[in-house]
């Protein structure tokens, strides 16, 4: 696992109120856009984790799921 203070510049685009939200964000935070990015990406990459454990904790449900096996009706 690499050190936590290693950095690598990385070339984003955004789209133009995706990148209003973020310097609106920062300045009430009062962080850098660039700091505020990075937390913001931190929080999604642990939601996503959550959100795969929770998922996952459901092993047969999620299995069936997965197969295709039980798929939701509609009424």
């Amino acid at each position: 696992m690499r050190p936590a203070n290693k950095t690598i510049r990385q070339s984003v685009s955004l789209p133009v109120k995706v990148a209003a939200q973020v310097r609106n964000l920062a300045k009430n935070r009062r962080l850098s856009s660039n700091r505020m990015l990075i937390e913001l990406i931190e929080n999604g990459i642990e939601a996503e984790k959550r959100k795969q454990q929770e998922f996952s904790s459901w092993p047969r449900i999620s299995q069936r799921y997965r197969s295709g096996r039980d798929k939701p009706t509609r009424r």
